[in-house]
């Protein structure tokens, strides 16, 4: 068997990249609005429960994980998707739970975990479709520095004005949940 060439291996790289990104989005979006008609009483409690206790998507993500990395470390290399595919979706269930990670016990919907989910899509999104290293000159780092610098205070400025309509909107989602609680 050949070597793959650094070009191959970074096509390579990118493909899965973007079958992880669309597994990522995907699951997101369908656990937070299976989340979201549970709690409203649209559909039926598909939740699992162990002795009484809730068990949280973000579990299933943990497992998940830790099943695809135990596969790709320890057999054969694959060309097959699915090992993307399935880390997609582990990373989603897992980091849409992010705010669990920070305070247990807590409410539910958590500032944190949509932080979480945005940070971790935009990491995807970028190893996906961004530019490879070898492309950048030192004009393009300066210019991804400031971009970065610039993304960092337009986000400062928008979780600051977001803060007063999330309180509205989280006051909704509490009560939601409250609403719901067994």
């Amino acid at each position: 068997m050949e070597p793959e060439s650094p070009r191959t291996s970074a096509a390579i790289r990118r493909v899965r990249a973007r079958w992880v990104l669309l597994a990522f989005i995907i699951t997101f979006i369908a656990a937070r609005v299976l989340v979201l008609l549970i709690m409203e009483r649209v559909i039926p409690d598909l939740f699992l429960y162990l002795r009484g206790a809730h068990v949280h998507h973000l579990n299933y993500g943990i497992f998940l994980l830790a099943a695809v990395g135990g596969y790709l470390l320890f057999l054969p290399p694959t060309a097959s998707r699915w090992p993307a595919v399935l880390y997609g979706v582990g990373l989603a269930l897992t980091f849409d739970e992010f705010g669990m990670w920070l305070h247990l016990g807590g409410r539910y919907w958590q500032r944190a975990s949509w932080d979480a989910i945005v940070v971790v899509g935009a990491v995807l999104g970028w190893l996906a479709y961004g530019p490879t290293r070898a492309y950048y000159r030192a004009q393009h780092w300066l210019l991804a520095g400031s971009v970065f610098a610039a993304t960092l205070l337009f986000l400062w400025l928008l979780i600051r004005s977001l803060d007063r309509a999330g309180q509205r909107v989280l006051l909704r989602f509490e009560q939601v949940e409250e609403d719901f609680s067994p």
